[in-house]
């Protein structure tokens, strides 16, 4: 960081004090040696020089000596004053100067920390470039080889087939009626068999990108066509067997650049592929294919247990008519105790009047004796039923 700072007012150092009282001090002299040819002069004009000339003399140089010694003086004070100034200065400066180189260390610290935090990170870094670059060439190696790319590609699909189908719906190395083994055979609903196969010549597509020049890029390009052109042809001759596999059979391309690049810059052999019922298949499109199956052999699920859902629907129906039928005659059950309990209340109302009578009866007949009055009978009403 760099500090900007404040221009400082011009000072005079000691060496140029000095010269100063030097030249002060010949200037002195000078006006003495002036006032002594002035008194030279006027001596020779008056009648006595001698004595006019020593007062002359005197008073001049007593003179010359009170302004030098003022001049000393000052020169000596002015001096003083230029030192103390000199020295705050220096103090300020000091410490504007420490605190300046303090702000910068700390500033440099910092910076080198987050420039060790950011070589660490780069490092960790490069260390990973490394250790992909590694991986890079191992798997170059590995590609180099034509059993190698065929396990290659044989293992993508393995894993794509693996991971989209569940087992029992498809087979590797599945052996056909014709003998053939193709890498993979999907089981249909249908019964016949979805073959892929994973075999793709890797290597022509290798000398094709790897050509310098136009003519060898235009041989490798007649190379590519050829070999994928007998790809073509052998899945179809091999791998087409009716009413045991589909009409279609798949040509998995275990990379989608390459894939790509067919479909960009050999559209014949995208025609002849179709026209031979084979369809060239990237990873992903693979995957696509692999879920439409599964959703097929969803659909057929579900139209297989149609007929069983069908029935136990018939089944539920049953029971809730069942239920229905049972609720009625709950009801009609309820209807009656519900009449039980009314005619049970009425019965307990009856109770409860007779008793009631036979209360007032009973009181009647005590308030008689005491009075020794025979009460006359109370006439009542005669209930139903008595």
């Amino acid at each position: 960081m760099t500090e900007h700072w404040p221009a400082l007012p011009p000072v005079l150092t000691t060496s140029d004090a000095v010269t100063a009282a030097l030249i002060a001090g010949c200037a002195l002299a000078g006006l003495a040696l002036l006032a002594l040819a002035v008194l030279l002069w006027r001596t020779r004009q008056r009648p006595d020089p001698q004595a006019a000339l020593m007062a002359e003399l005197t008073r001049a140089q007593a003179d010359a000596a009170a302004r030098l010694e003022t001049m000393i003086r000052m020169v000596g004070d002015r001096q003083s004053q230029l030192q103390h100034a000199v020295n705050d200065r220096l103090d300020s400066v000091s410490h504007r100067l420490g605190e300046s180189l303090e702000r910068t260390k700390q500033n440099t610290t910092e910076n080198l920390q987050k420039l060790n935090e950011r070589l660490a990170v780069i490092d960790h870094a490069q260390k990973n470039i490394t250790a992909l670059a590694t991986q890079v060439t191992s798997l170059q190696s590995v590609l180099a080889n034509k059993q190698s790319r065929g396990a290659f590609g044989q293992a993508r699909m393995e894993a794509i087939v693996q991971d989209g189908l569940p087992k029992g719906s498809y087979e590797f190395q599945y052996t056909l009626s014709n003998r053939t083994r193709p890498d993979c055979c999907v089981f249909l609903p249908d019964g016949r068999l979805l073959v892929i196969d994973a075999k793709f010549p890797l290597e022509s597509i290798t000398a094709y990108r790897d050509a310098k020049s136009d003519d060898e890029r235009k041989l490798a390009a007649q190379r590519l066509r050829a070999d994928i052109g007998k790809h073509i042809v052998d899945i179809a001759e091999k791998y087409s067997i009716p009413g045991e596999t589909q009409e279609l059979a798949l040509m998995f391309v275990p990379s989608e650049s390459v894939y790509a690049e067919i479909y960009d810059g050999f559209d014949d052999l995208v025609q002849k592929a179709f026209r031979a019922r084979v369809v060239l298949v990237s990873p992903s499109l693979l995957m696509l294919a692999i879920a439409l199956v599964q959703q097929s052999h969803r659909d057929v699920r579900m139209r297989e247990a149609a007929d069983l859902i069908r029935d136990e629907v018939g089944r539920l129906m049953k029971d809730v008519g069942l239920l229905g039928e049972r609720v009625r005659k709950l009801q009609t059950h309820f209807n009656q105790s519900n009449e039980d309990i009314r005619q049970s209340l009425i019965s307990i109302e009856k109770i409860e009047s007779r008793g009631e009578r036979i209360a007032q009866v009973e009181f009647s007949g005590i308030e008689a004796l005491e009075s020794n009055v025979i009460p006359a009978p109370i006439p009542r009403k005669l209930e139903a039923g008595e």
